[in-house]
């Protein structure tokens, strides 16, 4: 059971570099006067005034990271935390391989959260790009929203392959940790569901800049849970 040493340190860097990094280009952006007459000196369209953005909308994410200097902190910060998501989804597959000995090929959320993390890795490299074209614009949008529904997707199935081979792993497992996460994944896919027909209106622009600020902290969330998830003295697992 090595793999689940390995997937609680990997879970609990997944949640802290991202949002270490989103964190930092937020105050970038609302103390821009700080980098004044220096070589980084914040782009006009990243500054911002005063703003706590999960609650008031007051900035986006994407404003707040896509221009000079904040992107070279964003852009490799993504890139990190989209090869701990491939290390972390596939050590989860390895672990529920050797507990279930009947899984013969890769569980569906490997596809998943590899997959998400695919779509991370490509949003952060074109994120910021000065290119004024619907084509571009439609392909940021459809790769941005490409890496919530897969990641929703890959951390609702894994939710599930948890509780159907609960009774295997009952002795490693915390199980008000399973509670929270099997509410919090509820709760992310309802208000994505909710949420979709505001999205794609031009109306509640602050209000969808919360929501993208605290979906975003869920989302990470999971992988904080994950690292409180599963117990730190585990014995040997035993396999029908």
């Amino acid at each position: 059971m090595e793999n689940i040493s390995r997937i609680k340190k990997i879970s609990i860097w997944i949640f802290i570099v991202p949002v270490i990094i989103l964190n930092l280009c937020l105050l970038i952006s609302v103390n821009y006067h700080l980098f004044e007459n220096t070589i980084f000196v914040v782009d006009q369209i990243g500054r911002s005034g005063f703003t706590i953005p999960y609650l008031d909308g007051g900035i986006s994410i994407s404003r707040a990271s896509r221009t000079y200097p904040t992107y070279l902190l964003f852009k490799p910060g993504m890139i990190l935390t989209s090869v701990l998501l491939i290390n972390y989804w596939i050590a989860n597959n390895k672990l529920f391989k050797n507990i279930d000995n009947k899984i013969r090929n890769n569980n569906l959320f490997l596809f998943f959260g590899v997959g998400s993390a695919i779509f991370l890795i490509i949003h952060a490299i074109f994120l910021g790009l000065n290119i004024e074209n619907d084509l571009y614009k439609f392909l940021r949008r459809f790769v941005l929203l490409g890496f919530i529904i897969f990641e929703i997707v890959a951390q609702t199935l894994l939710v599930i392959k948890i509780i159907n081979v609960k009774h295997k792993i009952k002795e490693f497992i915390n199980s008000k940790i399973l509670f929270i996460k099997i509410v919090l994944v509820s709760i992310l896919i309802i208000v994505a569901l909710i949420s979709a027909p505001i999205l794609n209106s031009t109306e509640y622009t602050h209000f969808k800049h919360a929501l993208e600020w605290n979906y975003f902290f869920g989302v990470v969330s999971f992988y904080l849970l994950t690292s409180m998830f599963w117990k730190k003295s585990k014995p040997s697992v035993h396999t029908p």
